[in-house]
């Protein structure tokens, strides 16, 4: 909660201090930006009005106040922008989009769950600036509450924009999380930099289900992330075959720019795949009992959807995997599964196969 104004404070010399033990902590940068985002509040309205936020109702329930920080907590002047690397040391991530037996899973969620690691290096970083001022008024953010965060970390100089709408940074690309501190302390903002995707749209090309529409613009509704995260129900039946084997998250608008080159490893222990999962057959995860679920993947982001969802997300996989033996019978098992949602995907992934059969022998 913000307790009060600090007008007597030096900024810069705070604001430097901050930027050091950020590092210290392990961010690879920090960033200070003021609260004024009223430039990206008709593009905020205009994104909602066209329904691109699909089911996250959460979205068009808080409207404008994603962009009026000072709204969202009372006596805000600035946001400290922090990122921090999470790029694993995992198997290649286009070997494995390429083998459509194997399953993909976004490389942010091989590790644990961003949210507590974020959230903890944040309120760590708080503390410091406590243990040298006193008391002050703030509130940490790790993608949970109504924040712009990309909007934040652009005005605190911390990148820019890309085509896909992620952060994009030339020392880094876009292999990181951001989070935020909203704070009373009146701090100096950082000059935003300079963009450099120029004529580029490899992101838009990319992206397997169109869901980039337009440069800097995304329609969620289409998007192969919130496709297998965030969407409760069933996935539309026209883009399950564009999913292919991606069943939690996607990574190709990442994969393909070519600031990722750039991209740094993350050294941080947490972000270590768990599990295999970087490297795991579609069939080998869709054997998970409730309990493997559960206890697998205690303490990582994937476990947010439930098992159901994750099911569903393996059923769209093995519907789009080479036919085998292992996946026919994979799938069969789940055949009669108490959920009407598993039993939907399965029955949709049996007929693709049986379809791909048809048209084998009709080719013979």
């Amino acid at each position: 909660m913000i307790a009060g104004m600090h007008q007597d404070i030096d900024g810069t010399s705070l604001a430097s201090s901050i930027k050091t033990w950020g590092q210290e902590l392990g961010f690879e940068k920090i960033g200070i930006a003021g609260i004024d985002l009223s430039g990206a509040e008709d593009g905020l309205r205009d994104w909602l009005a066209a329904g691109y936020h699909g089911e996250l109702d959460y979205m068009a329930a808080h409207g404008i106040k994603r962009a009026r920080p000072a709204e969202l907590v009372s006596g805000t002047v600035s946001v400290i922008t922090a990122r921090l690397n999470y790029l694993p040391d995992a198997a290649d991530a286009n070997a494995n989009l390429a083998d459509e037996s194997r399953a993909y899973l976004s490389r942010y969620a091989l590790g644990r769950d961003y949210h507590k690691v974020l959230r903890h290096r944040l309120q760590q970083l708080a503390d410091r600036i406590a243990n040298k001022i006193g008391q002050f008024g703030y509130r940490v953010f790790t993608d949970s509450a109504p924040v712009l965060e990309v909007e934040l970390a652009r005005h605190s100089g911390l990148g820019w924009r890309g085509k896909h709408t992620l952060l994009l940074t030339r020392e880094a690309g876009s292999w990181f999380f951001l989070g935020e501190i909203y704070t009373d302390l009146p701090l100096p903002p950082d000059a935003p930099i300079t963009e450099h995707c120029g004529s580029c749209s490899a992101c838009i090309t990319a992206c397997p289900t169109g869901a980039i529409v337009a440069p800097y613009r995304l329609d969620a509704r289409r998007c192969i992330s919130y496709l297998t995260i965030e969407l409760k129900g069933s996935i539309p039946d026209e883009l399950r075959p564009l999913i292919g084997n991606r069943v939690y998250g996607c990574d190709d608008c990442q994969l393909c720019c070519p600031w990722n080159r750039f991209a740094q490893r993350s050294p941080e222990p947490d972000f270590a795949v768990r599990n295999g999962l970087d490297d795991v057959t579609l069939v080998e995860l869709f054997a998970w009992s409730e309990q493997d679920f559960e206890d697998r993947l205690a303490g990582s982001a994937i476990r947010r959807i439930g098992y159901e969802r994750w099911l569903r997300n393996m059923a769209v996989g093995l519907g789009n995997a080479p036919t085998s033996a292992a996946v026919i019978a994979a799938l069969n098992s789940r055949s009669d599964h108490a959920s009407a949602l598993v039993r939907e995907h399965v029955a949709w992934a049996l007929a693709q196969h049986q379809h791909k059969t048809q048209q084998a022998q009709q080719q013979q």
